[in-house]
């Protein structure tokens, strides 16, 4: 009775039959969302000659290294050094994830705990501003890095992307469930209000923490609209922008071969992040109420 019971529960701890059903539709579904993954990994490794064959290949037959060396010592020859660009986002990236995930704790815990007129609205307007794609916002945001007088500064490569309207809404869900009387407990055990956030609110929120930081490491690593719109001193702009307008100026088979490298290149740092953290993010799905 106990084991056709154990075999029977919606999620059981061991493999059962009744299990079947979801690898048959899970696995497939699994394997065509790995193919565009494998396609940019095969794609940098193929030699002009395939990279131009129809219909497209998946797999590479002749791998080779020569887009990337091709692609390293065209890198060598420009104006400013490649290395300048690679540490400009190392620095964009790091202070982005920083100030994003402070901004977002900090903003959840005041509008998730604190009672002030506007809070309902405040979180109302964070919430329609997760509707906006990122294009629709570019000409605001011109505007007012130009009026503060930001412009070809190497801050507006971070200040524009730090605000994330998604991060403080995924955030706010996990404050929402800490109980009140915890934050009482630590009001009166002396704790300040960034003692609150930084021993009781970080710790357990650290699923959203996550997602955040992999978001806005995104947002940074591969953002080009300051390098494009605010900043004309080469010396400030990062390296998504010297990539794009590298491999948009080489058109040709070889370029071609160059461009694929570097979009692979491009491309590592984000899935490293989420393989080591992908844990987090799926803990952060099931507890901010996103279905």
């Amino acid at each position: 009775m106990g084991g056709r019971y154990q075999s029977n529960k919606i999620n059981p701890q061991s493999f059962g039959l009744s299990q079947i059903k979801f690898y048959v539709i899970l696995i497939p579904l699994a394997l065509l969302l790995l193919l565009p993954i494998i396609f940019i990994f095969t794609t940098a490794f193929k030699p002009a000659d395939e990279l131009f064959v129809f219909p497209p290949r998946l797999w590479v037959i002749n791998p080779t290294w020569d887009n990337f060396a091709r692609l390293f010592k065209a890198m060598s020859t420009s104006a400013v050094p490649a290395s300048r660009y690679i540490f400009n986002s190392i620095v964009v990236a790091v202070l982005t994830v920083t100030l994003s995930v402070v901004l977002s704790v900090a903003a959840a815990y005041i509008l998730s705990k604190k009672d002030f007129p506007g809070k309902q609205f405040l979180f109302d307007l964070n919430t329609l501003a997760i509707e906006f794609v990122p294009i629709a916002v570019s000409v605001p945001r011109f505007i007012i890095i130009s009026r503060l007088g930001l412009t070809n500064l190497f801050i507006s490569n971070i200040l524009p992307i730090i605000a994330m309207p998604v991060g403080l809404f995924l955030v706010k869900q996990f404050v929402d469930q800490i109980p009140d009387s915890l934050i009482e407990a630590a009001y009166l055990d002396g704790a300040s209000e960034w003692g609150i956030v930084r021993q009781v609110i970080i710790p357990m929120t650290k699923p959203a923490i996550s997602t955040i930081a992999i978001l806005s490491f995104q947002s940074a690593w591969g953002s080009v609209e300051a390098s494009n719109l605010y900043i004309n001193n080469d010396a400030y702009k990062t390296f998504a922008y010297y990539i794009t307008s590298f491999t948009s100026s080489n058109t040709s088979g070889v370029g071609q071969g160059m461009a694929a490298a570097a979009t692979l290149i491009m491309f590592l740092p984000n899935l490293l992040i989420f393989i080591f953290m992908q844990a987090q993010v799926m803990d952060t799905m099931a507890y901010s109420g996103i279905k």
